[in-house]
């Protein structure tokens, strides 16, 4: 195996244990995992993704990412309610996107729906090796 390879896989690992631990708790959102490359014209840097389901009603914690974190978040289906640090609590709809910037609190990440599930693509571009990825308020 290569040490790029390598490298990927322990991205998703990172990645896809915390998407282990939401799914065992019903309500709570899941992680997947799509996509983790270096940057190569941004030394130290990678960007990486991964498609976060919520069941209606479903939520996920108020929670800290990575610190050198930069998130785009773009709705694929259904409406996701959100507030980062002190900005407005918003409901954004498939098609809208936001962004968290680095050290951000997202305060609130939610299905607006208690009927329809929703999902959204979260791309992260972080330092190389920052982690973990996202921290629960509770931890």
């Amino acid at each position: 195996m290569h040490l790029r390879s390598l490298a990927a896989a322990g991205w998703l690992a990172v990645l896809a244990a915390p998407a282990a631990a939401h799914t065992a708790q019903p309500g709570h959102e899941t992680v997947t995992p799509t996509f983790q490359h270096a940057i190569p014209n941004s030394p130290g840097k990678t960007l990486l993704s991964v498609v976060v389901e919520y069941p209606p009603g479903g939520k996920t914690e108020p929670h800290h990412h990575a610190k050198s974190a930069f998130i785009y978040a773009y709705v694929l289906s259904g409406a996701i309610r959100s507030q980062v640090d002190d900005g407005p609590d918003k409901v954004y709809r498939a098609g809208e996107s936001f962004f968290e910037p680095p050290g951000a609190h997202h305060r609130v990440s939610e299905n607006a729906s208690a009927t329809e599930p929703a999902r959204l693509l979260a791309v992260f571009v972080i330092d190389s090796g920052d982690t973990p990825l996202t921290t629960t308020d509770s931890h």
